[in-house]
């Protein structure tokens, strides 16, 4: 059982808590390939998901998720909202407490967003990503996606290359996969790089050569270029010759390796697309991944509030 009422960060996770959610998603995943989507761990409850960011799969997969359980969600668009109106954040999570609801899945621009609000509300918080800081559910189905191949994530050497410096994908990927035992080598432009990354202990390395060689995974990250600042790189073209992964890079990786992408792929740019369709390519596998981690960390968030009432 978890140990908390809100999954905010995997900073804050144990490495026992973390294996108790990769081993539950397991179970999830069973139910799901079993064609079991109509479970009733959550029945009675109510999960609202309230996104101040687009997004696709992370808002559809949390949907997903909750129903499978036998959830009510509700989905709240920041832009149709009172948050529109200029409520405040602290002011939206008390008026959803106040309507009962046990969860609030919320993704923020803002860092540290999901830890105001989970010191706000009686309701469960899981951050869907708040700004630059961190994803929790997503480095979960990555680790869930490695685990399922490899059989354990210890000694793993995981190769993350991209843009770095904005991706709270990779920052807990970092943070999850440390306590979990594998090492995490990054490469990225200078410029893409976020400081004092190695303090938390990744791997720099100053070659894409040197961060594919013997690699059991190779994870792409997307260049967010809705949060770039002019001088990061020359040109997306350049990037992809300079720093993407093609076939000939890929080789360096071990025979078993795998390759990743958190996604949407830009295509050509971080990866090129013969690598994207490559039989070792785990994308696909990673987006069914994320609704059994979902589904585990509502299901044993909520056996914690049961727990403690």
């Amino acid at each position: 059982m978890l140990k908390r009422k809100d999954l905010v960060g995997l900073i804050d996770l144990s490495r026992e808590e973390i294996a108790e959610l990769l081993d539950v998603a397991g179970e999830m995943k069973r139910h799901l390939v079993a064609g079991e989507k109509n479970l009733s761990y959550l029945k009675g409850k109510t999960a609202t998901i309230l996104f101040y960011e687009n997004s696709t799969r992370t808002r559809t997969s949390f949907e997903l998720a909750a129903k499978y359980l036998g959830a009510t969600v509700i989905n709240i668009a920041a832009g149709s909202s009172s948050v529109a109106k200029g409520e405040t954040l602290v002011d939206t999570g008390k008026t959803l407490d106040a309507q009962l609801n046990d969860f609030l899945i919320m993704r923020h621009p803002m860092g540290g967003a999901p830890y105001l609000l989970a010191r706000t509300v009686k309701a469960g918080v899981l951050n869907a990503g708040d700004g630059m800081n961190e994803h929790p559910t997503q480095a979960l189905l990555d680790m869930l996606t490695m685990k399922e191949h490899f059989g354990s994530l210890d000694g793993l050497k995981v190769a993350i290359l991209g843009d770095i410096k904005h991706s709270r994908v990779a920052k807990s990927n970092l943070f999850g996969l440390q306590k979990m035992g594998a090492e995490v080598y990054m490469y990225a432009p200078e410029t893409l790089i976020p400081k004092g990354i190695d303090k938390l202990g990744a791997k720099l390395c100053s070659s894409r050569e040197e961060a594919l060689e013997n690699a059991d995974v190779v994870m792409g990250l997307r260049i967010q270029l809705e949060r770039q600042q002019a001088g990061n790189f020359p040109s997306l073209n350049e990037y992809a010759e300079f720093y993407g992964v093609n076939g000939k890079l890929l080789s360096l990786a071990k025979p078993n390796a795998i390759i990743m992408h958190p996604g949407p792929v830009n295509r050509g740019v971080e990866l090129t697309g013969k690598v994207i369709d490559h039989e070792k390519s785990r994308i696909e596998d990673q987006v069914f991944s994320g609704i059994a981690v979902r589904m585990a960390a509502l299901k044993l968030l909520n056996d914690y509030r049961e727990y403690t009432k």
